[in-house]
């Protein structure tokens, strides 16, 4: 209750208590007055509480009004709120579901990395094997079969005759010179001496030759030439075989000797002819090695002793 419903409050109290005294004491002038003045503060208090009543109604609808509209906002804001989220959430999804793809290509590249190593590791294995096998069937194929890759020994001969072997490598010389000549294939004999006497049979020492200088033949593949150099040091004769070709890949070059080997370079025949110039070679006793790098041409080495075979 405010301060001025109280005062119209007491006086019209007051003005009531004053005309039931003026009834009892006082004039009917008296008793009209302070009955009007209680009545009007009577409706004094009364119009003020209507309109403090009315003030705070239409207090309380704006109040109401403000309130709606701020809750209408909140709604608004809490919508957009909630659209947001949404958004974040579905691409929360679309990053988890790429996520999981990722991980599952991930997974399917891992099983297939593993597979590749294992294939790779599988194919190293079978590499070793392949390689094993070939050094063995090398290996096997490095003693000759001398029954089988030694020519016949002349006739008259028990394959121990006093020979001239500059005179065998000019005959073996002489009975390639046709093909030497179509393959542009120059072959030059080299000695200190025309006489080199060794120990052998005539007809394998010509085979020993013609099979070297026929490689040269069939492998130069561009014109050049073959030198035979013939010397001895003390009781040994050393045949170099030395030609310009192309020659043959480091790796390769100590396999020619081997009985069928064939390297990059084949062209024809069935790899013989140098496995068994070596068997001829150890059958007396002798050495016999090759040397060559590509584009360098190919020497072959070879020791025998004079005496022959021990």
């Amino acid at each position: 209750m405010s301060r001025l419903q109280k005062v119209y409050l007491i006086g019209a109290c007051i003005f009531f208590a004053a005309a039931i005294y003026s009834l009892f004491f006082l004039k009917i002038v008296f008793i009209i007055v302070f009955f009007t003045l209680h009545s009007l503060c009577l409706f004094s208090f009364c119009y003020i509480c209507y309109s403090d009543q009315v003030d705070k109604d239409l207090s309380l609808k704006t109040y109401h009004q403000e309130v709606g509209q701020e809750i209408a906002e909140r709604e608004k804001e809490m919508n957009e709120l909630s659209g947001q989220v949404k958004e974040k959430e579905s691409l929360l999804d679309q990053i988890r579901s790429q996520m999981e793809t990722l991980r599952s290509r991930n997974e399917n590249y891992s099983s297939e990395k593993n597979n590749l190593l294992a294939r790779i590791h599988k194919l190293e294995m079978e590499k070793r094997e392949k390689e094993k096998e070939l050094e063995q069937a090398m290996e096997q194929n490095a003693v000759p079969d001398f029954g089988a890759l030694l020519p016949p020994a002349s006739e008259n001969s028990d394959g121990r005759e006093t020979v001239n072997i500059i005179a065998v490598a000019n005959q073996a010389k002489n009975s390639l010179l046709e093909e030497a000549r179509n393959a542009n294939l120059h072959i030059m004999v080299s000695s200190a001496t025309d006489t080199l006497m060794v120990t052998a049979d005539q007809g394998r020492l010509l085979t020993l030759f013609r099979n070297i200088i026929d490689n040269s033949i069939k492998y130069m593949k561009r014109a050049g030439s073959l030198v035979i150099t013939i010397s001895t040091i003390g009781d040994d004769i050393f045949i170099v075989l030395k030609d310009t070709g192309e020659g043959l890949p480091t790796d390769e070059t100590k396999y020619i000797f081997e009985l069928n080997y064939q390297g990059s370079n084949r062209i024809s025949g069935n790899g013989l002819g140098l496995a068994q110039a070596r068997a001829i070679v150890e059958y007396y006793g002798g050495t016999i090695y090759a040397k060559s790098t590509v584009g360098n041409g190919m020497g072959i080495y070879i020791q025998i002793p004079a005496g022959g075979k021990i």
